[in-house]
């Protein structure tokens, strides 16, 4: 088999309590800039998330950005989904103040049919959580599964590595800024631009079917 084919393992075991609470307690002081991208997932929200409105969180884990979230928009109904028990666990605990408004599930995006019995969102986010489908070729179809579950005018607010010049150096699992937006075309999605950039983070804007 092609090696640019193979899934890249992951080097930790996020399933494991001791690995995701390590995990959790490091990712802020490892790329402190998250804080900016939560500010700008929270900014471009504001047009849908102001008035009553449905929010779907991919990789979710311990509940970081989904607490940005809630805290700022208090109509927003959330939905967290995880293929990890223990990063459950942390986000039960950290959103427990806005419990009632927060349905924690737990799918694989790389399990066929993961997303068959969810309604429609307004708008659906994703933040370092991509690269965890292992491999970029999986991309395109999560993307494609991503617009079907957004209302007509729903946005997808995509966040995770950039691979080449100043990013992440492993480009069977990160993709280009260039891959980025072919993968979110092929997803079905009619347009979308880049709202930041730092570090090896970058976040995308996507909507409207094609």
């Amino acid at each position: 088999m092609n090696d640019d084919l193979v899934d890249v393992p992951s080097p930790i075991d996020l399933q494991s309590t001791a690995e995701a609470e390590a995990w959790a307690a490091s990712a802020m002081a490892k790329r402190p800039y998250r804080e900016e991208f939560f500010r700008a997932f929270v900014e471009q929200l504001g047009p849908l998330c102001s008035m009553r409105s449905n929010v779907l969180e991919l990789g979710s884990g311990p509940g970081m950005l989904a607490q940005r979230i809630l805290e700022a928009y208090p109509l927003v109904e959330y939905t967290a989904l995880d293929f990890s028990p223990a990063m459950h666990v942390l986000a039960r605990a950290r959103l427990e103040p806005l419990g009632t408004r927060v349905r924690l599930i737990e799918a694989d995006l790389k399990v066929a049919g993961w997303s068959e019995r969810l309604p429609r969102y307004h708008a659906v986010v994703t933040m370092q959580a991509v690269h965890e489908l292992r491999h970029k070729r999986h991309a395109s179809r999560l993307y494609q599964a991503v617009r079907e579950l957004l209302v007509p005018d729903g946005v997808f607010l995509m966040c995770d590595h950039v691979c080449g010049e100043g990013g992440v150096q492993n480009r069977a699992l990160y993709m280009t800024p260039e891959e980025h937006e072919r993968a979110l075309f092929e997803g079905g999605f009619a347009s979308s631009n880049e709202v930041r950039r730092e570090g090896s983070l970058v976040l995308y804007r996507a909507q409207g079917a094609r």
